[in-house]
């Protein structure tokens, strides 16, 4: 016992371990990533190195950001691609300013809900050409560049494409040749891609492009895209205008249509990005920032405007007065984000009062600290997987960046020849007449992907965001309560141990509501489950979806970067 003890001890020091101040409960955990020129986190480690090789050849932050995802796109494409979306928060050290951009694609101009309704739709298929929507994440690309960038687009893209073709994006002597293939799959990318398998192995191109010898790819195995990296060199010698206009944006509206859909040529020709202004709450002297509707971001606001109202810090992290709190507040949340979170250009969204401190000290009202609630109303308002990744450069820019395909890896819609798959994100339209996110042509749908930012007293603070569909406000603000209650430092913020609530609060519709079911990561003390239990909470077991995390944290005192990436995604944080 002895030994035990002092290996604990031992561990704890070396920061291995963290340890619940309240239950005595451990989890693991690393120590934290420090450097002073740069930090790129991503959930690759080779996307990773992309982003760091491009910060060291003289590009800023935003380079970095777009070289990283377009390695993702290529290497993860089971949550990502240039088929999804991206949104993105941008903090600009010389301005001293936080830019927001919502790079979400619209609804087919020529597809109508009359359409759905006729042919007996219950709601937007998953899979196949009706959900899919104009991928925005290529445009998001130039507009980011072009407001900020400083090395050129050709040389940003070009390690993506040199590993699509040949594997390195350098000329690399006395290695294990031959170097003749693309990149080493990682385990957990070989493992969705298998998942993944089973639901489109037979639609059109699928096999060609993700299969390796009859089958998908298996840890360790090499892969590569020469499709894909066909479409990024159009894409970096032509630009925007290289995938939504011309030979790219034909052979998608050609496929789409040949398939039974509605995706035209103009929808793609049309498309356009829009920068937005991010919004806040302040949460204990922190600015907790985010982008408003069609995405789900302003649901953690809401969720930290409720908690704050509690000793949080005094419950302690893993205690079932914490949990029970946390999942109460979430509940609010979440029934306002089923009802009002849409398309901004369709509804009169009260943003403002939704993340006030007024209308949370409302709503907190009807929080029972001993009974979890099973039918949770939406406030009454008048007018009323995926991948992210972080970076920093040593100008003190940082890019707060998510981007995604929805369902992981999208609709099962590859057009001939082009190397990706196109998102689904149209599944998340509502078909009740009367819902704000109804469905309606040329339209933005209601978004699951959220990048967040964190201030303080006007200074960047924290980058960070934490993929994973409805998991993603609850993970945002349970990383914030980790930083600011449980003062935990950056690493441990993401390796605790997580809260996932789920229920039918969904924001297509049919808001039924029973409690939900409570998933609690491992980790969590029996003792304070039983007591969660006793209030009334359906608790279940679940080994997964509980999101994948990065940040980046700024010390102006010593002038260094910190950056994290957690243990449950392949990736890393690398400085220099």
């Amino acid at each position: 016992m002895k030994k035990i003890f002092y290996l604990l001890f031992f561990f704890t020091s070396l920061n291995l371990f963290s340890q619940d101040r309240i239950t005595g409960e451990l989890f693991s955990t690393r120590s934290e990533v420090i450097a002073k020129n740069g930090m790129v986190a991503t959930s690759h480690p080779l996307a990773s190195q992309v982003g760091i090789d491009i910060l060291k050849k003289g590009g800023n932050a935003i380079d970095a950001a777009i070289a990283a995802n377009a390695a993702i796109g290529l290497m993860e494409p089971t949550g990502n691609g240039i088929g999804g979306d991206l949104f993105a928060i941008v903090w600009i050290e010389k301005e001293k300013k936080l830019y927001g951009l919502n790079a979400s694609g619209r609804s087919p101009k020529k597809l109508t809900i009359e359409y759905f309704k006729e042919n007996n739709f219950q709601s937007i298929p998953p899979y196949g050409p009706l959900p899919v929507s104009v991928p925005g994440c290529v445009d998001g690309w130039f507009e980011l560049h072009d407001k900020f960038g400083k090395i050129k687009m050709n040389e940003i893209l070009e390690p993506a494409i040199k590993y699509a073709e040949n594997g390195f994006p350098e000329p690399v002597k006395d290695t294990l040749s031959p170097i003749e293939n693309g990149f080493p799959v990682t385990e957990l990318v070989a493992y969705y891609m298998k998942n993944a398998s089973r639901n489109f192995k037979d639609y059109p191109n699928f096999k060609e492009t993700y299969y390796i010898d009859d089958s998908t790819p298996y840890k360790g195995e090499i892969f590569k895209n020469p499709d894909l990296a066909n479409t990024l060199k159009i894409i970096a010698e032509k630009g925007r205008k290289g995938f939504y206009e011309g030979k790219i944006a034909k052979t998608i509206s050609n496929f789409i249509i040949d398939q039974g859909g509605f995706l035209s040529y103009d929808d793609l020709k049309s498309h356009k990005s829009e920068w937005i202004k991010p919004v806040s709450t302040n949460y204990r002297g922190y600015d907790i920032w985010e982008l408003p509707p069609n995405g789900q971001g302003i649901a953690a606001l809401q969720i930290l405007n409720l908690l704050e109202g509690y000793d949080i810090k005094s419950m302690g992290f893993g205690s079932a007065d914490y949990i029970h709190h946390f999942v109460e507040a979430k509940k609010i949340a979440f029934a306002d984000r089923a009802k009002y979170y849409a398309d901004m250009d369709f509804n009169e969204i009260p943003v403002e009062y939704l993340i006030s401190k007024e209308y949370s000290d409302i709503r907190r009202k009807e929080i029972n600290p001993m009974n979890a609630a099973k039918n949770v109303p939406p406030g009454n308002i008048e007018n009323g997987d995926t991948i992210y990744l972080t970076t920093a450069d040593s100008d003190g820019n940082m890019v707060s960046l998510i981007q995604s395909n929805y369902r992981g890896m999208g609709s099962g819609m590859i057009p001939t020849g082009l190397g990706f798959m196109l998102q689904d994100r149209g599944e998340l339209f509502s078909l009740e007449d009367d819902h704000f996110n109804v469905y309606k042509p040329n339209k933005r749908p209601f978004h699951t992907i959220i990048p967040a930012f964190i201030t303080k007293d006007g200074n960047p603070f924290v980058s960070f965001g934490l993929m994973g569909g409805a998991m993603q406000p609850q993970g945002h603000a349970q990383i914030v309560i980790n930083l600011i209650d449980f003062e935990m430092n950056l690493q441990e913020a993401g390796d605790a141990p997580r809260i996932r609530h789920q229920s039918d609060e969904q924001p297509t519709g049919g808001n039924m509501f029973d409690g939900g079911e409570l998933a609690l990561e491992d980790g969590f003390n029996y003792k304070e489950i039983r007591k969660l239990m006793k209030k009334g909470h359906k608790i279940i077991y679940d080994l997964g979806s509980y999101g994948g995390y990065q940040a980046i944290m700024i010390d102006y005192i010593n002038k260094v970067y910190f950056g994290a990436s957690e243990s449950r995604k392949d990736g890393n944080a690398i400085g220099y």
